[in-house]
């Protein structure tokens, strides 16, 4: 009977992985956040998007060592597992992650449902409760995308994708062909001065660009579903963080190119602002061809909807497995082999959230969320498991350690201080309540810390076989 138990299957190679990657990141948010980016920064709206583009690089190290290291379903939880402890803190610190990737996925699933819904607003008008329908609708349509076997998604995945690479490509070239290309270039340090360059201004256009590049990290949600992950893992990451770089930074030279950067700041307060894109291709090849624009960016903005509910729904499913989350979030499809039971949870909290919330809500909210127990809380456990088990049997070992780990806590603690007290007392929220319910929880199953007792003995345990 064991041996007729559904589990998941390593079937994506590197290509499939880097495609999931690539339209996770590029969704509805470099067509929503290049105005805004534009509006906040000026001239200098390019240095946000460079700034974006080094921060995912090097946190993508930190990711690539743990994930190449623990190739398993859920990433983050096992990473934090294993640093601070099975048995112990780490315990709570994977609970936490889960608990809130159960609050935060379904907000960046709701986000691209509902970028979706004012985006179409170019095509067809849509008063309010007609966007958060379609954004509801949007919601159970990739939900019914998702629910078969993963070397079936991959198919789709790449399909996706290809769309998402023929819009970018549309754009830089149009930009290219009927534009100055790179006069914003010469415009770069218009407006320059070092106190804007640190100031809370420009943080906030940080969060905004560097939202555009989350993603990256998909892959290691999949560990279990990745064939050779000591490789590919990391190779999946590189590739996709520097070729979305250059895609965000070529379609921001070609828009601007057309559309001079102080037309789209003056502009920003106007209807117009969210469709800026589709201005864009209207300036260049008429209002048919900026329709035809429009419906590809609404593909883009599905098919990253697409690998984000593919990714976290993972993760609850992971712990659950593990005995450390709720147990109905452990149950595989007996026939398709998928988490399904996690995936229609997400699904459902992401269809609610949609039709509660509003695009600027939650962009903030999303970013800081993860950071203290997440990016920040990873970046501290590379430290604990390179003392505790050194680096010898690491498939990845960063490059230049610890310097990556130093900067990107320091990076990502100014961004989770930028996004200001409102979203910084909403994460407190979040996280206390998380550690409650885990306190409940971890009482009710005698898990850390209420079996002291036996970690006490299995530690002596451990201490004598080492010292014999």
């Amino acid at each position: 009977m064991s041996g007729t138990a559904p589990k998941l299957q390593r079937s994506l190679g590197l290509f499939q992985s880097t495609v999931i990657n690539m339209i996770d990141m590029v969704g509805i948010g470099p067509f929503v956040t290049l105005p805004i980016v534009m509006s906040l920064m000026g001239g200098m709206f390019l240095y946000a998007w460079i700034a974006g583009a080094i921060l995912s690089l090097i946190d993508a190290m930190i990711w690539s060592e743990l994930g190449a290291a623990y190739p398993l379903a859920g990433g983050s939880y096992n990473f934090l597992k294993e640093a601070y402890g099975k048995n112990g803190m780490g315990r709570m610190m994977s609970f936490l992650y889960v608990w809130q990737t159960v609050i935060q996925a379904p907000l960046v699933a709701a986000s691209a449902a509902i970028g979706f819904s004012q985006y179409l607003g170019y095509l067809v008008h849509l008063d309010i409760w007609e966007q958060k329908a379609v954004s509801g609708l949007v919601i159970i349509l990739i939900t019914f995308l998702l629910y078969r076997k993963i070397d079936t998604i991959g198919k789709i995945g790449v399909l996706l994708w290809a769309g998402v690479i023929l819009t970018l490509g549309w754009i830089i070239v149009g930009g290219i062909a009927h534009g100055n290309f790179f006069q914003p270039l010469q415009d770069i340090n218009a407006d320059f001065s070092w106190g804007q360059l640190a100031s809370f201004l420009f943080g906030q256009a940080c969060i905004k660009s560097m939202y555009s590049y989350l993603g990256y990290y998909n892959v290691c949600h999949l560990g279990g579903e990745i064939r050779d992950p000591g490789k590919i893992i990391p190779r999946s990451m590189f590739i996709s963080v520097i070729g979305i770089a250059v895609l965000y930074l070529a379609m921001n030279l070609s828009v601007s190119s057309v559309i001079p950067w102080q037309e789209i700041k003056q502009g920003y307060d106007q209807d117009q602002k969210t469709f800026i894109v589709s201005i864009f291709i209207e300036r260049l090849y008429g209002g048919t061809a900026a329709n035809i624009a429009t419906v590809m960016i609404l593909w883009v903005a599905l098919a990253s909807l697409f690998a984000v509910m593919l990714g976290y729904s993972r993760v609850p499913y992971a712990a659950a497995v593990d005995g450390a989350f709720f147990r109905i979030f452990g149950k595989l499809h007996p026939t398709k082999n998928f988490p399904y039971v996690s995936l229609l949870i997400l699904a459902a909290l992401a269809f609610i959230f949609s039709l509660l919330f509003r695009m600027k809500h939650v962009i903030d909210g999303i970013l800081a969320m993860r950071i203290i127990v997440q990016f920040i809380g990873q970046a501290a456990g590379v430290v604990l498991l390179r003392r505790r088990n050194g680096t010898q049997h690491l498939p990845y070992k960063m490059p230049l350690y610890p310097l990556p780990v130093i900067l990107a806590i320091l990076m990502w603690l100014f961004i989770f201080y930028a996004t200001g007290l409102k979203i910084i007392l909403s994460f407190l929220v979040v996280f206390l309540t998380g550690v409650i319910v885990y306190f409940v929880y971890a009482k009710l199953q005698n898990q850390w810390p209420y079996n002291r007792n036996k970690m006490e003995i299995q530690g002596e345990g451990n201490s004598a076989s080492s010292t014999s």
